[in-house]
């Protein structure tokens, strides 16, 4: 089998290297900086990021800082470092979650950066009524043991896929129950990008970037893009458009 739907395999060693070209994206989104303020503003509503795997809050303030000057309420999730395992640590989460619910009286969109786009799926299922759009960024959806840190990941949290709970397992595999995007590169040199589609639905879509995985949390097209979706009235989603000059960034995205 070929295409989106073929099974996923680790990442190449020539990808894993690639993904020192962070630090130039790093780079990149300083030179563009002030650009950045052109990009498309919303109604200021809260957005909750959740970090990757190894990470803390720290690694996503480039993403929070960029919301701020956008006008968003944007917050880290506070909980530390992201050790896993899943099935268990949303739990935590979603009293975060309900908190900036509370503390703003709007719902909050939630963005996660690889594996913390899996939590960030799964408040939208336990709190569909405190969401307001999910967006993930590189997410292993399915597939898990294809990273390349799933060694890692399973000697430290003692977890294989089949340890997971039956029923995150089966929601894995389906869109959640609002409005979600899911950014992935096919240069990504961590998670296998097959395994961050999200399947098609009336309030589903995939964004497709040039970026490692490390740089997607502040890579310039992946910025925009999440300043495109939040920017959307709520409850008038709209899948993302490519038109005019995104086609050069943009490229058509894979489907499963």
């Amino acid at each position: 089998m070929s295409g989106p739907e073929a099974a996923a395999t680790r990442p190449s060693l020539w990808l894993q290297m690639l993904e020192s070209r962070a630090l130039p994206e790093l780079g990149a989104y300083a030179s563009l900086y002030p650009l950045m303020y052109l990009a498309p503003k919303g109604d200021g509503h809260p957005v909750l990021v959740i970090p990757g795997f190894l990470t803390t809050g720290a690694a996503t303030f480039p993403l929070r800082h960029f919301l701020k000057i956008l006008g968003y309420k944007g917050h880290r999730w506070k909980l530390g470092r992201n050790l896993g395992p899943v099935g268990y640590k949303e739990f935590e989460i979603l009293q975060r979650l309900k908190d900036l619910r509370h503390r703003y009286g709007r719902k909050v969109s939630v963005i996660g950066w690889s594996l913390g786009g899996l939590y960030a799926r799964e408040l939208a299922w336990m709190a569909p009524g405190d969401v307001r759009t999910v967006i993930t960024l590189g997410t292993p959806f399915r597939h898990h043991d294809a990273t390349a840190v799933s060694w890692l990941y399973e000697d430290l949290t003692g977890q294989v896929e089949a340890h997971m709970p039956p029923e995150f397992r089966e929601r894995l595999d389906m869109p959640p129950p609002v409005p979600s995007t899911a950014i992935y590169s096919r240069t990504d040199g961590v998670v296998p990008w097959r395994c961050s589609l999200e399947r098609p639905s009336e309030f589903s879509e995939n964004i497709r970037v040039e970026s490692s995985h490390c740089g997607l949390g502040h890579h310039p097209a992946v910025l925009w893009a999440i300043a495109d979706r939040l920017a959307q009235p709520e409850g008038q989603w709209r899948p993302f458009s490519r038109q005019g000059f995104r086609r050069l960034v943009y490229l058509s995205p894979d489907r499963l």
